[in-house]
């Protein structure tokens, strides 16, 4: 029984409406075991006919039986699976892949095997021997004589353990000694028990045969038998192949890459630039933010909520913008009214996530003596929860009968030697205010400086048991100017300033309250709208990135057309080829993602080392998170930027894509 049998092939092309038949009812019969040349002049149909059997050609009319089994080409999938279980190709122009060694072009039709790596290596190099090359393995197809590289062509045939050997004018490009040894090779295969096809037009290749079909314009004219088939063992260990992993493609996607580095490393640079800016300004704008914070929660904690008297006409927002300036204001000068009733204060005690209230006192144009020296504070208040105790560089806060001192108003103007020299001394503090009866009186008290604010604090700070005692003392009632409120977390309260901002009394509203919560997440909404807008700009190179990206990789399709038709030839299939080259366009992006977090790494040590001497802060904070988001753009614009010639290389024709030069 005929292992490969043609019925009724024929095929033509086709200019406008013109016809051009090639094939012409094409009837053959192939078995195991021999060694048949198909012998014709160019144009006769020998290509095409090889094409048909191969598995390449699929518009064409008649039926290609297979071991009783008529395939079916409209099917590109089951197509695929012929060409890698029964096909293996040998071309007269060799068709090896340049940028990969001897033995891994023995080994691509393997990669589509189960056979382990370690398995695939030793079945190649065992391959190569049987050919006389295996001293060669590691060398590249550049490196080999015209012999050498068909006979590794041979071994890339046999790798996959095939039954068909198609082979097209295999020693067309061979001197006379290199094609004996050729067609020797080819006899032993077939006395193997497999299927040898030789297309060729010399008469003595086809007598090495046992059989030769004449073909001459499209039709069989001629079929000698000239030697018995070898005789075939039904008992031969088959390989089973499988689709190819995309492990596979990106290792072949590496190999490229390397070979082909220095142009992929522009690409590679230009990547980097747009994701190391992206990277950069998102650490400046976590650094920047961290830093407000800082300063803000060094001198107000967190958790404060201040409340003022209401005034009609106020904003009632509540927390944010003219309301929080405008209770700050007042609270520092002393100016918001004082009506805060213990039933008002009651009510906020009441209210969920509230852990203390406290009455605040403030004073302003204290002036502050000490050993003949004056200096004026500009705000005097109480020490409050609100208060945060990174206010204090040195010392501690103030106690009953002590005094925190501004440091660049007030501490330096008192004493030559450093400002806080002046802890554990005793200073005299004096102020205007108006008593019960409205005359005009000054309030004076001594305390102790138990602490010095910090630079970035204008304000002074005073123990409310102290300041009010003092007040009494000169005939002052003390009437609190805010409510200092403490939340029980930083995120409680802007719900606790929603809540003082509804208690009414008799209908009409009582408090404005507002949070340093509320002010830093305004400066915080302020810098990540510039950082994203940065980032944006930033973004704007990863564009003209990604079209290089694309530009390169049509390129490489370009430059790769005849290694697609062999990878096709071989039984990869058109999702492997898209692979192949998304695979490449990943490694580029992936490692400019590399580069660009590490340079990113290297310039926010060195720019933080430089800002040190301005602030000690680290103004650049790249996190895990920063890289994490670079990889994934980098990821996306790879994938986006290798989408379409990905495309085109998949929807290449294997016939096409192998007559490319």
């Amino acid at each position: 029984m005929a292992y490969l049998e043609l019925k009724d092939i024929r095929k033509s092309y086709y200019l406008g409406k013109e016809e051009f038949p090639v094939l012409k009812g094409i009837n053959l019969e192939f078995e195991l075991g021999e060694f048949v040349s198909i012998l014709g002049e160019s144009g006769g149909g020998k290509s095409t006919l090889m094409n048909i059997i191969g598995g390449l050609d699929r518009e064409f009319e008649g039926q290609v039986i297979v071991n009783g089994k008529a395939l079916d080409h409209s099917q590109e999938k089951r197509m695929d699976e012929y060409r890698r279980d029964e096909i293996g190709y040998i071309y007269q122009a060799y068709n090896l892949i340049n940028h990969l060694t001897v033995l891994e072009n023995v080994k691509l039709s393997l990669d589509m095997t189960t056979l382990s790596n370690q398995e695939r290596e030793q079945r190649a190099l065992d391959l190569l021997e049987r050919v006389g090359l295996a001293e060669h393995a590691k060398k590249y197809p550049n490196q080999l004589s015209g012999g050498q590289k068909q006979r590794v062509a041979i071994a890339r045939a046999l790798s996959s353990d095939p039954k068909v050997i198609i082979a097209d004018e295999p020693t067309g490009a061979l001197d006379a000694e290199n094609t004996e040894d050729v067609l020797k090779i080819l006899d032993e295969i077939a006395a193997e028990g497999r299927l040898v096809i030789a297309v060729t037009h010399s008469q003595h290749v086809a007598d090495a045969g046992t059989r030769i079909v004449h073909l001459a314009e499209g039709q069989i004219d001629g079929d000698e038998r000239i030697r018995p088939a070898y005789p075939v063992d039904d008992a031969n260990h088959r390989l089973t192949s499988k689709e190819l992993s995309f492990a596979v493609s990106m290792r072949t996607a590496y190999k490229h890459f390397k070979f082909h580095f220095g142009r992929n490393l522009l690409i590679v640079i230009g990547t980097a630039i747009g994701l190391f800016a992206v990277m950069l300004f998102s650490g400046l704008g976590t650094g920047v933010n961290g830093y407000v914070n800082k300063q803000v929660t060094d001198l107000v904690n967190p958790k404060a909520v201040v409340v003022t008297q209401y005034q009609k006409g106020s904003s009632s927002s509540g927390g944010t913008g003219a309301s929080q300036q405008q209770a700050y204001a007042q609270m520092a000068a002393g100016t918001s009214k004082t009506n805060f009733k213990t039933s008002d204060i009651n009510k906020i005690k009441k209210l969920a996530h509230v852990s203390s209230v406290q009455k605040l006192y403030s004073a302003t144009s204290v002036t502050v003596a000490y050993k003949g020296k004056q200096a004026t504070a500009q705000s005097l208040s109480s020490w409050t929860s609100s208060n945060s105790n990174g206010t204090i560089k040195n010392g501690s806060k103030p106690g009953v009968g002590e005094v925190v001192l501004d440091k660049s108003s007030v501490a330096k103007n008192l004493t030559k030697s450093k400002a806080k020299s002046l802890i554990g001394k005793t200073v005299t503090l004096s102020y205007q205010a108006q008593d019960q009866s409205g005359n005009t009186v000054t309030v004076s008290f001594k305390a102790k400086v138990s602490g010095i604010s910090s630079s970035q604090n204008s304000a002074s700070y005073v123990n409310a048991t102290t300041l009010t005692q003092a007040m009494r003392n000169a005939g002052v009632k003390p009437a609190a100017t805010a409510l200092a409120v403490k939340a029980d977390s930083m995120n409680s309260s802007k719900t606790v300033v929603k809540e003082i901002n509804r208690i009414k009394t008799n209908g009409e509203r009582v408090f404005t309250a507002t949070s340093v919560s509320s002010m830093i997440s305004t400066i915080q909404t302020y810098i990540d709208l510039i950082t994203n807008i940065l980032a944006g700009i930033a973004a704007i190179s990863l564009l003209v990135s990604a079209l290089m990206i694309i530009v390169t990789m049509y390129m490489s399709v370009a430059d790769r057309t005849k290694e697609i038709g062999i990878l096709r030839a071989l039984g990869e299939s058109k999702r492997d080829i898209r692979r192949m080259f998304i695979a490449e366009s990943l490694i580029i992006g992936i490692f400019s993602a590399v580069i660009a977090t590490i340079v990113a790494f290297l310039a926010e040590v060195g720019a933080n080392a430089l800002l040190a001497n301005i602030a000690k802060y680290d103004f650049i904070q790249i996190g895990f998170n920063h890289v994490i988001l670079v990889f994934i753009i980098a990821i996306i614009i790879s994938l986006l930027a290798a989408w379409l010639p990905a495309r085109h290389a998949a929807a290449l024709n294997p016939i096409d894509a192998l007559a490319a030069d």
